[in-house]
């Protein structure tokens, strides 16, 4: 449940970012999908996180819940890993530019469910 907690936690440093620094964030995200590891580490990182939804599901509040974040999160991990490189750096960019002036929005959003999640996670063992 812990390592939920810290998922959420990254997710709430990442909402901060994206919330007060929109502009900085989408090039974050352009300069990310540079990298050579870029598409191994979407994929690996979205499977190790659903694994980890999927085994930690029943020490949360919402088992049910967290069960299917965790097979969404491994399908989209699976997804990405049929997906040619390229193309996921060529939906990236366009993305990062397209929601570029979303990203405040979305950053107020996700945190108060980054700290959803942390309260479901960490909730369930002080019940």
């Amino acid at each position: 449940m812990y390592l939920i907690a810290t998922f959420g936690i990254l997710m709430m440093f990442f909402s901060a970012i994206m919330g007060m620094n929109p502009y900085s964030f989408s090039k974050g995200i352009i300069s990310f999908s540079e990298k050579n590891y870029f598409h191994l580490f979407e994929i690996s990182t979205r499977i190790i996180a659903g694994i980890i939804f999927i085994i930690y599901a029943k020490d949360t509040l919402y088992p049910s819940v967290f069960m299917i974040v965790g097979c969404v999160l491994i399908l989209v991990g699976v997804g990405l890993s049929l997906t040619p490189p390229k193309l996921h750096k060529k939906f990236a960019v366009w993305s990062a530019n397209r929601l570029r002036n979303m990203f405040r929005f979305i950053g107020i959003i996700s945190m108060p469910v980054s700290l959803l999640l942390i309260y479901a996670s960490i909730g369930a063992a002080n019940r």
